[in-house]
């Protein structure tokens, strides 16, 4: 194997796949990428047998073959090579690596002891890149991240129709975006459970070059447990969690609510942030709504305190409610919308907060429902 590419292709390519492997691989060709260079094209592959990423680049060659060599120690070099073309050939039991004057000569393993990549499931339909990726971002930060309730480190993905919903819950929170996207069945319905980290890192890589996303997604017996997705040069496939025991969580949604409540997201934000400062880990950050306005206020350890208000429109009985504050935090950073419409039942009811445009309608399609604490004052 033997070949000419461009630096910033390469280093691009190394650091996508690298990204995904284990950093404690069961097997030592797991820490790999596999180099694999036919008809002027680089495949950089990477697998740890839960998630798989490959990429092409197009690449000046002289010797067709494959090499495979550490991911993680790959990444950072091409990373810190100088804007040159890189010169890179298999030779014996290492790959020599020549930028300009730099030099690596790394130790290779054997090719023929990394897995064969799993085939993509078949197409299910296509999706905008970028809507994409921001659904996707603005849902999994809720999912949960205890790997021993697996069910809720991952984001249900719900398709029917033409709508395609994500939705994602920790137990303390519950984020759900709908987006419309292209099937290739119109009376498709199918639904499945993404690990969270897989399907936002992969989302994140899809989206910035525009275009659109193919997901394909087993319907039968054909890679059952399996879902991919593809674009431009960039593929991935990743196994299912189990989902058939997904708590039917739209239901918290709460059909009706007693009080609302619309207040500027940045200067909510910076409050919050601020008087959070003396709320000790697990303490909430109490929102005391009237037509006044808000007040946000925090207690901490030998009496510390902090309390600041801010401008909101509310309508409804007063209320004093009480939120973790990170977790409010995240919940007002996604909305991706200058203003923050707060739904109330009452105190101690879940809130839910949806976008709402400069004019003050709602942004249908995004919501975000936290879980109040109970505070005893």
């Amino acid at each position: 194997m033997k070949f000419r590419v461009e630096r910033d292709a390469l280093a691009e390519a190394v650091a996508w796949t690298a990204k995904s492997l284990p950093s404690r691989p069961s097997v030592p060709v797991l820490a790999g990428v596999l180099l694999r260079v036919a008809s002027g094209r680089l495949q950089v592959s990477g697998f740890d047998y839960e998630v798989s990423s490959q990429v092409s680049v197009e690449v000046q060659a002289d010797a067709d073959g494959a090499a495979l060599v550490s991911g993680r120690l790959l990444a950072e070099i091409t990373k810190a090579l100088p804007g040159k073309p890189v010169d890179i050939a298999a030779v014996g039991s290492h790959l020599e690596l020549v930028c300009g004057s730099a030099r690596f000569t790394l130790p290779t393993m054997p090719v023929e002891d990394y897995p064969a990549l799993p085939d993509m499931p078949s197409s299910a339909g296509t999706v905008d890149a970028s809507t994409f990726a921001s659904a996707v971002s603005q849902v999994a930060i809720a999912a949960g991240r205890d790997e021993t309730l697996p069910m809720m480190t991952g984001v249900r993905l719900e398709l029917n129709g033409s709508t395609m919903a994500l939705l994602a819950t920790d137990r303390y929170r519950l984020a759900m975006r709908e987006i419309e996207w292209n099937p290739d069945d119109p009376e498709i319905s199918l639904n499945s459970l993404v690990p969270a980290k897989t399907l936002n890192d992969t989302a994140k890589a899809l989206g910035p070059g525009g275009g659109s996303v193919t997901l394909a997604l087993a319907q039968g017996s054909a890679g059952e447990g399996m879902i991919g997705f593809a674009g431009g040069a960039r593929r991935t496939t990743s196994r299912l969690l189990d989902g058939a025991n997904y708590p039917p969580v739209r239901s918290l949604f709460p059909a009706s609510h007693n009080a609302e409540a619309r207040i500027s997201v940045s200067a909510l934000v910076e409050v919050v942030r601020r008087v959070a400062l003396v709320a000790e880990r697990q303490t909430p950050v109490l929102l005391s709504f009237s037509e006044d306005g808000v007040v946000v206020e925090a207690g901490g350890t030998e009496e510390a305190r902090a309390s600041e208000a801010t401008e909101a429109e509310f309508t409804g009985e007063p209320l004093t409610i009480g939120f973790n504050p990170q977790y409010l935090i995240d919940g007002l950073q996604n909305l991706g919308a200058p203003t923050a419409v707060f739904a109330f039942v009452d105190a101690f009811k879940p809130a839910v907060i949806s976008p709402a445009a400069e004019s003050g309608e709602i942004i249908p399609g995004y919501r975000y429902l936290i879980m109040p604490i109970r505070v005893t004052r």
